[in-house]
């Protein structure tokens, strides 16, 4: 059975939630987050997205993200995640398959939920007993936040 199409809006706001094939780490070393994020950065530059929120989990990843044209997101979440697949497969000898399915998308709208939605993606690594404190994650955007970092667009201007 064919899957159904994925609905995308013009300015539409995402939670997206992409994970790791079999649920396997798709991190395996500082260099793959950074990796990641560089590639998440130019595909911010090519389509104007607004990124409010992201964690990177050791397999898997969670981001919000604002689009202007409906077809962005489809072409982001494509070229981000086949580059990092290249990437990961080329850099590990591996081949196939690195994402579990297609990426999760859920509407979010733009008011206090937003808010939660930031703070439950930034605190993933404490709930998951990576980290005891917040501040020591250094691949979501929470960090990237407090320093001002052109990366992650703020949320508390909505």
């Amino acid at each position: 059975m064919p899957r159904s199409a994925r609905v995308t809006f013009e300015n539409g706001c995402y939670h997206i939630i992409t994970r790791g094939n079999q649920k396997q780490k798709v991190f395996l070393e500082s260099q793959d987050y950074r990796k990641y994020i560089k590639t998440l950065s130019k595909y911010k530059q090519r389509y104007k997205f607004k990124l409010y929120a992201f964690c990177l989990m050791p397999n898997h990843v969670h981001m919000i993200m604002e689009i202007a044209q409906a077809l962005d997101l489809i072409k982001t979440m494509h070229g981000l995640n086949l580059s990092y697949t290249l990437y990961f497969n080329t850099k590990y000898d591996k081949v196939g398959h690195l994402w579990q399915d297609r990426y999760k998308s859920k509407i979010l709208y733009k008011d206090t939920y937003l808010l939660e939605c930031v703070s439950y993606i930034e605190n993933n690594p404490v709930r998951a007993n990576i980290v005891a404190n917040i501040d020591d994650y250094l691949w979501s955007s929470y960090k990237l936040r407090k320093d001002n970092n052109p990366l992650v667009d703020s949320v508390f201007t909505l």
